[in-house]
């Protein structure tokens, strides 16, 4: 156990990192080793059931990381290489919580596909396990998620209930112990963060600032990753409401490392200017978020 408390600690530093900076090639690249050397822990000598366990479900943690930051990256084909290995690995190991995290990142895959009947089916794998009873955070995360897919399915008239029955169940969860992971990015503002996504897919551009700015609000300052992507879909939600100028501002307010290096934020903000100069050709808006990009190219 000692062996898997080290390897928990690397764990730490993964997400950590990962809510820095999210979807580099080389937290892909550390998570994958690290799953490895947990694994080969498991054939350096006898250890007990709970040991072993634990191993695999440590395994399974970093397989999942190494799937997030793929999917973060838009290296999609390399998620669902990870994907599988770490079904695998949650399976050999009976942890529902490990489980519920791959399964959940499984739906957020097949969502950024555009494979809304698929992500609909792994995000309820995730929903059906009974850790999901037993603990109405991860029922409320699950039910974050659902809104997410159903926003990119177009179905507006469920959204409002699917994020009232996530923050209603937020506010039932209680103090307690809960995996590093979940502690680190799920809260309230990762739960507008989620309807801003589901708001945006839909088309409901007012709705959709309006969980922008409340997610922008409660945003804790580790989340700089989480903080880029919203700033880049609030940009999208103010231009399709026909404020260029507002839009703007906004969009030139996405930390440079993100908008050059994350491969999320690079296309939300290639869209928008795309759009910017589609609603504004010519207009002095449209000059200066094309000298303020020129910028961040110079330099990055």
């Amino acid at each position: 156990m000692t062996d898997v408390a080290n390897l928990q600690g690397k764990f730490a530093k993964v997400i950590a990192s990962d809510h820095r900076h999210g979807g580099q090639p080389d937290i892909e690249r550390r998570a994958t080793a690290l799953a490895d050397e947990a694994l080969n822990l498991q054939n350096s000598g006898s250890a007990t059931q709970r040991v072993r366990s634990s191993l695999y479900a440590t395994a399974a943690s970093f397989r999942s990381s190494a799937m997030w930051a793929a999917i973060d990256g838009r290296r999609y084909q390399d998620a669902i290489t990870h994907m599988r290995e770490a079904q695998t690995l949650a399976e050999l190991s009976g942890d529902q919580a490990i489980k519920f995290r791959i399964w959940s990142h499984a739906g957020s895959l097949y969502r950024h596909l555009g494979r809304p009947a698929d992500a609909r089916a792994a995000n309820d794998v995730a929903r059906h396990l009974h850790i999901t009873r037993r603990d109405p955070m991860f029922a409320s995360l699950g039910l974050a998620r659902q809104l997410a897919i159903q926003g990119v399915a177009h179905e507006r008239t469920a959204l409002h209930r699917t994020f009232d029955q996530a923050q209603e169940a937020m506010g039932r969860a209680t103090e307690e112990a809960r995996p590093l992971w979940l502690n680190a990015f799920y809260d309230d503002a990762e739960l507008h963060s989620l309807a801003l996504s589901a708001y945006l897919a839909a088309g409901d551009w007012p709705t959709a600032e309006y969980h922008a700015h409340r997610c922008l609000a409660a945003l804790r300052p580790h989340m700089r990753r989480s903080l880029a992507i919203a700033t880049s879909r609030l940009a999208h939600a103010q231009l399709a409401q026909g404020d260029a100028d507002a839009a703007t501002r906004s969009a030139m307010m996405v930390p440079q490392d993100a908008a050059t290096q994350h491969a999320r934020v690079s296309r939300m903000l290639q869209e928008f200017g795309a759009a910017l100069r589609a609603t504004a050709p010519g207009s002095a808006t449209a000059r200066s978020w094309t000298e303020h990009t020129a910028a961040w190219r110079a330099t990055a």
